[in-house]
């Protein structure tokens, strides 16, 4: 007892020195944790991962991270255990199949919460097994293959974008927040291919159910709370908070998570009561309606064990979560730079308009145009390529950790256990790869160039497409790749044929905020409606 009170007293008599002590070891621990100390970056972010919180926090994290490559070279230290990678030649090491990496706990941050219980996504979790598995179940619904059953439902939804558009702000030449109504039209399709049912937005032209708002809101707090995880347990995910909900005292459930609930209620026709679990329709019952959920709820029939209600769940507000927030900065993206650089937007114009002379498209009335025929504008896929590579929606390095044997990544061995990743805002600037005017919009890159070797040029853009990281890379490539671009080759030479689209005023740049995903603001446009160009259409002078 006489050793514990000296303890206790000398404690209480120097607590303010041996805290400084701690914290010192402390910061001095993670300053040489594994041998991290040798790589470059600043030195704040060796010692603490507040330093990577606040650089988030401050919602362009991108530019730092463009910034610090340029500084130190391929590889920088952006904390105490995380290390980023800006030479290509990492994606397929750090991405490709059978590497043993697994995503870091800033994707456990963005599980959603229904009734107190994580739902734990395609997306989110960091189980590798469960991933093989859950994907198996759904991957069918997401492949090429399968868009032509979905193309109805943009059709469906494109049309009525393309007449609102029209009567919204053609009609009443009202100036357009074109990024927020892009995102409504996103949402409205991924309605239609998820649940055979648009949710409004475009009808209403407002955010239905507050869940545009909602989004940006839990966005914002993702991006810098995933930085330390552990703050999440503090707040969204706190177990005290989490199982008085479960109990019954409150309910928790995301307002996303209850967004797609009320969708699959409306979708579904055997539903029990709201605080009730959702008991899926049979798929037999559905066959007439192929749309994402009724291809859910067949994988839910066909492995009921392991496609449980709560996975079925999980799809459908795995689809509001993602499925809109990517598809409207792409889109956005697209038609910014196309705004930004006219003679771009007057060779896709030619080239839209010399297609519908030619009779390439079969819609002469609204403009609509269908995928295989945008598959025939060979710039418009340069465009759009382009304006992926120059603003990829993911703006934070995609985190994996090392497995615990360690691993070679670009020369350098990396211990198990480190954080690694890379930017797509980095990885797409990249001169080796995409030429010395990396940070110019240039549609023509993609195209072989006059006179130089056929086979050089080949090569060369062959690496550019196996560089392009927009969708992820690897067995965790977003499973909603290629609906994105369904969505995305449709709509903009759709708008395109049927307005001219200008600037509401182009002295005024658009605003970034990189809350995860890269989202624009201040993105105003005008519409005109102009003639569709038909084989009857004159060439103008």
């Amino acid at each position: 007892m006489g050793l514990i009170d000296s303890v206790l007293h000398a404690v209480a008599q120097h607590w303010l020195a041996i805290s400084v002590s701690l914290v010192f070891a402390y910061l001095l621990k993670n300053r040489f944790h594994n041998g991290l100390n040798k790589y470059p970056g600043p030195f704040l972010a060796s010692l603490t991962d507040w330093w990577r919180f606040w650089d988030v926090y401050g919602q362009r994290p991108e530019i730092t991270h463009q910034k610090l490559h340029a500084k130190y070279g391929d590889v920088v230290r952006l904390g105490p255990n995380s290390l980023s990678f800006a030479d290509p030649k990492a994606l397929k090491q750090i991405y490709g199949l059978n590497k043993g990496m697994v995503k870091s706990d800033f994707y456990i941050v963005q599980q959603a919460v229904v009734q107190g219980h994580r739902l734990s996504s395609l997306f989110s979790t960091t189980d590798e097994n469960f991933h093989a598995q859950f994907r198996r179940c759904v991957n069918s619904a997401f492949a090429m293959s399968a868009l032509v059953q979905y193309e109805p439902f943009v059709d469906n939804t494109t049309k009525i974008f393309l007449k609102q558009t029209e009567k919204l702000f053609a009609a009443s030449k009202e100036a357009c927040d074109f990024t927020r109504w892009l995102q409504f039209y996103a949402f409205d399709v991924i309605g239609e291919i998820t649940y055979s049912k648009r949710h409004g937005f475009i009808e209403k032209n407002q955010d239905i159910d507050g869940i545009v708002s909602y989004l940006t809101g839990l966005f914002l707090y993702v991006a810098p709370i995933g930085q330390i995880p552990f703050l999440d347990l503090l707040f969204l995910k706190n177990p005290i908070y989490l199982k008085l909900s479960q109990w019954g005292w409150f309910d928790a459930t995301f307002p996303v998570a209850k967004f797609a609930r009320d969708r699959m209620a409306e979708r579904l026709s055997d539903t029990s009561s709201e605080k009730g679990p959702l008991l899926p329709t049979k798929a037999a019952t559905m066959k007439e309606s192929p749309d994402l959920l009724s291809k859910f709820l067949a994988a839910h029939e066909t492995r009921p064990e392991f496609m449980t209600n709560n996975l079925v769940q999980t799809m459908a507000v795995s689809m509001a979560f993602a499925g809109s927030e990517t598809t409207a900065i792409s889109l956005s993206s697209v038609f910014y730079f196309l705004l930004r650089n006219p003679a771009c937007l007057a060779k896709l114009r030619r080239e839209i308009d010399d297609a519908g002379r030619a009779g390439l498209f079969s819609d002469t009335e609204t403009g609509l145009v269908t995928w295989h025929e945008a598959q025939k504008l060979p710039y418009l896929d340069a465009c759009i390529k382009e304006a992926f590579r120059m603003h990829p929606a993911a703006g934070l390095p995609l985190e994996r950790i090392v497995p615990p044997q360690g691993m070679e990544v670009c020369g350098h061995h990396v211990p198990g256990g480190t954080i690694v990743g890379c930017s797509a805002w980095v990885i797409h600037q990249n001169r080796a790869v995409f030429g010395d005017d990396a940070d110019v919009y240039r549609p023509e890159r993609w195209f072989a160039r006059e006179g130089a070797d056929p086979a050089a040029e080949e090569a060369r853009v062959k690496e550019m497409n196996g560089t392009m990281f927009q969708f992820g890379m690897g067995s965790r490539t977003c499973i909603g790749k290629n609906i994105s671009l369904l969505e995305i080759y449709k709509l903009v030479p759709s708008l395109f044929r049927r307005f001219e689209i200008n600037f509401d005023d182009p002295s005024k740049e658009w605003k970034l905020v990189n809350a995860w995903f890269v989202k624009q603001n201040n993105f105003w446009t005008r519409f005109q409606v102009r003639d569709i160009v038909t084989p009857d259409t004159p060439v103008k002078a």
